[in-house]
């Protein structure tokens, strides 16, 4: 399952807040939503958010065996 926990924590270090997303850079309220869910989203978002935040895809999203989503 891949999860976007690092994604919080990234952008938590760049300074840019889920409100900053949606209203400056046009990421949709339901895209959020299914980031915090970990649901699917297209490879254009996560494309969208390394040029935002300036990383790499490894530091907004990792992949976890289900039996490690848990942990």
């Amino acid at each position: 399952m891949i999860v976007f926990d690092r994604l919080w924590e990234t952008m938590k270090e760049k300074e840019v807040t889920q409100y900053k997303l949606i209203k400056k850079y046009g990421i949709s309220p339901a895209q959020i939503t299914r980031l915090k869910k970990n649901e699917n989203i297209n490879t254009h978002t996560i494309n969208m958010l390394c040029e935002l935040l300036d990383c790499r895809v490894e530091d907004i999203m990792e992949y976890k065996k289900e039996d490690e989503k848990e942990d």
